[in-house]
């Protein structure tokens, strides 16, 4: 290269736009998908050892996906080539397949190809890759934003690893923009660049995860902001709020008619109708009318809906769907949406039935081969399961008592968000209490999702794809029968004043609310979410009606409260963790307890719950056995060295007439290696060491491991339901049979175990 060469090429870098200058070109300065390219990660480790074997990156745009295979390229010793799949064929294809195996019998130097958006090329221009990549005359990369399970010919797919790139998150989109403002030589480090407030945060929401178009937008806002751009080194630049919202326009919902994003959303749609969540399907339903979805189709699928899910328990279903897909006919948009939102209301909140399938049944007798299918959580599953986990986890509502089940249906980011709101005539009446229900127990049961997808697949890995199992349904039913025990023991009056002490999401909470309209509810709540989810929850209500919610710690809370206020109810769960240190705030809580009022609390006891040791055997079994003496002894940790009878002393003490009543409840819970290494060094090894017993915890851990670990045990939890108050005559004799929800629960229960486990 001559010196005029090399100073034109640096002068057109100069040009290029600043998402191209700022392309990271070693791995360190590379921002984003962890999952993937985080230190340790596989595909870090075999690009830093120039080990790569043929890969294939899919995602959205602007992800990183041809970053990523440039950052390749200047860390490879081999030679690297490059094809865009929109602007080269066959032709360009066969003449780098001959520089390659020149490259190879010359110079023993093996060759990378990087075909960008290979999924543009057809069947037969990708077959014509295929030897040379068996062979080992290419090694591939390929990028693409379509799924290559049904894009990428099978046999690509199988001699590669798939590795899926995600929208990057706003923490990456800050630091990618950082990155640029830092930089002197490709950025705009050599200025002085500042944002008024909130507008560098403006770029980044509507960047919604494209590092290319939040670039875009900062130099736009950077270069206009400026009368004569470039300026002189240390030139402060000020860019307003107004300057980042013209720079960047709000980026349209990403969706497909013809690929994977249109059978997603789709699925989540009808799995929400199915799972009776009004919210969910008015948020799935907005996504698609939002994104240009032809109406004719979402009817279509609607209409089946009627039939398979809500069937003969509401027959006029059917009539409601057909009636607003005949008047959409006539009216179309804008006022259409109004009877797509009416349709997919009825069949959201009406009652649920799969007798239909009873056809299925006939047709099996016929043809004797019919095989179940494992029904898939939202996304559409049918194509890629194997290699993304798509449809992982979903739990099919007819399964289980009333054709319902406690199961999350919004985004994450989403989970809580009230779209509807019953109202109080005619046919939303009757159904306004159970959709209030079933929002409770969804919100109670809150979990971090474990069926997240799989960012990577190798060819022959199927026996490290290992999910780990959710018990959100068996939760569910557990908290029910929790509520349902503690309200069935409890008079309350319309006018009571009820504390609801560590309220959670508000199970226990609008339960309360529900049976006091003239009276008070007070909650007290362990953190902010808590907080935030209740609020969101009653943001409706009238100020006056709203129950009060405190982010406090009870002994913190009970002091502050107005003086003389005094609580006829006090329920609760999972009070008293710690016992010897939380029965100091019993004291406080009978200061603020009515003549009259009575304490109802369900505790989880651990030390008379399952323990590891009665899931083994043998010598093992004995060695986890004597550590458990003294865990849950009387020295033991503070979270398990006490019973239900301890408990009930507590109260006791207090001058409180106690009743208790206890029950066993199981969920499948699932034991990951983490775990048994946590239990082990944290819990057990100490017993042991306490005892004066010489054992290897490391090798009790590799012993519990290789008969535990990924499994799901049967995992009893024992509930102490302690009703208290000053006088006898205030409880109920017998709470067990004193009102029929809780034994309705127990059965709920036990039907479920039937359906789930009928081989326990």
């Amino acid at each position: 290269m001559t010196l005029f060469e090399n100073a034109n090429e640096q002068e057109a870098e100069k040009n290029q736009p600043l998402a191209y200058r700022m392309r990271p070109r070693i791995l360190d300065e590379y921002i984003g998908q962890d999952a993937i390219i985080g230190k340790g990660r596989l595909l870090r480790r075999a690009i830093q050892a120039d080990q790569l074997s043929s890969v294939i990156f899919y995602g959205p745009p602007g992800t990183g996906k041809t970053t990523l295979a440039r950052v390749i390229a200047n860390t490879t010793k081999r030679h690297f080539s490059t094809l865009n799949a929109v602007l080269s064929g066959v032709k360009e294809l066969r003449y780098e397949i001959e520089e390659a195996k020149s490259r190879l019998e010359h110079f023993n130097q093996r060759t990378i190809l990087f075909v960008d958006e290979v999924h543009r090329w057809n069947k037969s221009q990708q077959d014509a890759l295929l030897p040379w990549v068996e062979n080992g005359t290419f090694i591939l990369i390929g990028a693409t934003t379509e799924n290559p399970y049904f894009e990428v010919n099978a046999a690509l797919v199988s001699r590669s690893r798939i590795f899926q790139l995600k929208s990057l998150t706003a923490e990456d989109l800050h630091a990618i923009a950082i990155q640029a403002l830092q930089d002197k030589q490709r950025g705009y480090g050599a200025y002085d660049v500042t944002f008024e407030e909130g507008a560098l945060e403006h770029l980044v929401e509507i960047a919604n995860g494209d590092a290319r178009s939040l670039l875009n937008a900062l130099q736009l806002a950077v270069e206009t902001s400026v009368d004569n751009f470039p300026p002189p080194p240390g030139f402060r630049i000020f860019i307003s709020k107004d300057a980042a919202e013209q720079s960047i326009q709000r980026k349209a919902v990403l969706y497909d008619k013809e690929g994977d994003y249109h059978f997603d959303v789709i699925s989540a749609f009808i799995k929400s109708l199915r799972g009776s969540d009004p919210d969910a399907s008015l948020y799935w339903l907005a996504r698609m009318v939002n994104a240009g979805e032809d109406p004719k189709f979402i009817f279509r699928r609607m209409l089946i809906s009627a039939c398979e899910d809500v069937g003969l328990a509401d027959p006029q279903a059917i009539v409601v769907v057909e009636a607003d897909a005949q008047a959409f006919e006539r009216i179309g948009f804008p006022e259409g949406r109004f009877h797509l939102t009416h349709a997919a209301l009825y069949l959201a909140t009406a009652p649920k039935s799969n007798s239909t399938l009873g056809f299925f049944d006939a047709l099996k007798g016929v043809e004797d081969e019919s095989k179940d299918e494992v029904p898939n959580h939202l996304r559409d599953g049918n194509r890629d399961a194997k290699g993304f986990g798509h449809g992982q986890g979903y739990l099919y509502p007819h399964a289980y008592q009333d054709h319902w089940v406690a199961q999350q249906y919004l985004p994450t980011s989403l989970q809580g968000k009230i779209f509807y709101q019953p109202g109080n005539l005619g046919y939303e009446k009757a159904i306004q209490e159970q959709v209030n229900r079933h929002r409770e127990e969804q919100m109670e049961s809150i979990e971090e999702d474990a069926f997240v997808e799989n960012l990577t697949y190798s060819p022959g890995d199927k026996e490290r794809q290992r999910w780990l199992s959710r018990t959100t349904s068996e939760r569910g039913i557990m908290l029910q029968s929790i509520r349902d025990t503690l309200f069935s023991c409890i008079h309350i009056r319309r006018s009571d004043r009820v504390l609801v002490c560590n309220a959670g999401h508000g199970l226990l909470l609008w339960e309360a609310y529900r049976q006091t309209p003239e009276g008070l509810v007070i909650a007290q709540v362990q953190n902010k979410e808590q907080e935030e989810h209740i609020t969101h929850y009653a943001q409706n209500l009238q100020n006056l009606e709203r129950p009060i919610v405190f982010q406090k710690r009870l002994q913190e809370l009970l002091p502050t409260l107005e003086e003389g206020l005094l609580f006829e109810v006090m329920v609760g769960r999972n009070v008293f963790t710690r016992l010897d240190q939380d029965k100091k705030v019993l004291s406080l809580i009978k200061e603020r307890l009515s003549p009259k009022g009575v304490i109802h609390f369900a505790e989880i006891v651990p030390s008379q719950g399952s323990r590891l040791s009665q899931f083994c055997s043998g010598e093992l079994k004995e060695h986890l056995a004597l550590a458990e003496e003294s865990m849950y002894g009387k020295t033991g940790n503070e979270l398990s060295n006490w019973n239900s009878l301890d408990l009930k002393t507590v109260f006791e003490q207090q001058d409180l007439v106690v009743h208790l009543q206890e029950k066993d409840l199981y969920e499948n819970r699932f034991i990951s290696e983490r775990d048994i290494h946590q239990w082990i060094q944290n819990s057990y090894a100490p017993s042991w060491k306490q005892k004066g017993v010489e054992i290897n915890p490391e090798e009790i851990e590799k012993a519990v491991c290789k008969v535990l670990a990924n499994q799901n045990l049967r995992w009893k939890h024992h509930i102490a339901f302690v009703q208290a108050a000053v006088s006898p005559s205030l409880l109920k004799e017998d709470p067990a049979s004193s009102d029929g929800k809780a034994e309705n629960a127990c059965k709920s229960w036990r039907e479920v175990e039937a359906k789930t486990h009928p081989n326990k």
